[in-house]
């Protein structure tokens, strides 16, 4: 069956096609009797409007084009979530895709939603390079989620990674750890914050950091385990990891237990992000919180200052990390 058009709702409202565009561009111009006719016959044909088309018409745009890293992770779904409710709120649609955090993959992914004409670009742990960001922001506002920039038409939304890998390196020191391993985020534009915030705290408690370079992944988890089981015996093995996240961290508890060694009795574990997987109990994660949601709701009314406010002037904005404590971590064994 052929999708109804324009011109068939306006057949069966017994209008003009023009009346039935001004209808769906919510016109003002429209009497209320004409208007309730025309989304009558729509809704009779199942029509929806084309939001493209639409946008081409008015030379403005409600489409919001957003690239998320990693559709496995589930941190960016949680991030998504909070940009949809304010993007709706907004009146705006989102358009996803995702670059398989590959920055060939990535740059065209990103051409494919400037395809579109969107009002603006999101864009989640992009690993494109900063020229690429560049160019797009020539082309409308873009707001960058976990990274940093310095363009000026880019907004950023971040956590301080800092202040997250300090919290978690605390609390194992309270609990008595004192060799504890980073499983870092390798070449992830969040891992340097955190590398830094770990380093510091061990070396504040006098202790000495050690760095597995890993990816923000389960697989990456499952290696960086494989490594330290190659470096050191059960009898010895380090007594806490912190993990680049949540998912890194499950991947790391899994290959744990499979060479068996027990969390938290063995070997006590930390994530970062806070995601809806490490809530699960039978996963009960001890992480870092970064405000998900609301990540995602700055990004939206970030560029909804641009886009209706005028704003020019790039924002910064860095959302301070919380720890959350669940049934990963413990004393270390004596």
């Amino acid at each position: 069956m052929a999708r109804p058009t324009m011109e068939d709702v306006a057949a069966r409202a017994g209008v003009s096609r023009a009346l039935v565009s001004l209808v769906m561009r919510d016109s003002p111009k429209v009497s209320e009797h004409r208007r309730r006719a025309v989304l009558a016959a729509a809704k009779d044909l199942g029509y929806q409007p084309h939001i493209m088309a639409r946008s081409l018409a008015s030379r403005t745009s409600n489409i919001i084009g957003v690239m998320v890293s990693d559709l496995r992770n589930p941190f960016f779904a949680d991030v998504v979530e909070g940009m949809d409710t304010a993007a709706q709120d907004a009146g705006f649609e989102l358009i996803l895709n995702t670059g398989r955090r590959s920055a060939a993959r990535e740059r065209t992914a990103l051409e494919s939603l400037l395809s579109f004409r969107p009002g603006g670009i999101i864009l989640l742990s992009p690993v494109l390079p900063a020229a690429a960001i560049r160019d797009a922001a020539q082309q409308g506002p873009v707001v960058l989620i976990s990274r940093s920039s310095t363009i000026p038409d880019v907004d950023t939304v971040n956590d301080d990674g800092e202040v997250g890998a300090a919290l978690a390196v605390g609390h194992l020191v309270s609990l008595g750890h004192r060799r504890i391993v980073h499983l870092d985020g390798g070449a992830a534009f969040t891992s340097a914050a955190r590398r830094r915030g770990y380093r510091d705290t061990m070396a504040r408690h006098g202790l000495e950091p050690m760095i597995i370079p890993s990816e923000h992944t389960d697989s990456a988890g499952i290696a960086a385990v494989q490594k330290l089981l190659n470096l050191f015996s059960h009898h010895n093995f380090p007594t806490a990891l912190v993990c680049s996240n949540d998912f890194n961290a499950v991947g790391a508890m899994s290959a744990l237990e499979e060479a068996g060694l027990r969390v938290p009795h063995d070997v006590s574990i930390v994530g970062y992000d806070n995601t809806s997987l490490a809530a699960l109990r039978h996963v009960s994660l001890t992480t870092i919180d970064q405000p998900r949601t609301r990540m995602g709701r700055l990004a939206i009314e970030a560029l909804t200052e641009r886009l209706r406010d005028g704003r020019t002037e790039p924002v910064r904005r860095r959302l301070q990390p919380a720890l959350v404590t669940r049934a990963t971590t413990a004393a270390p064994r004596s």
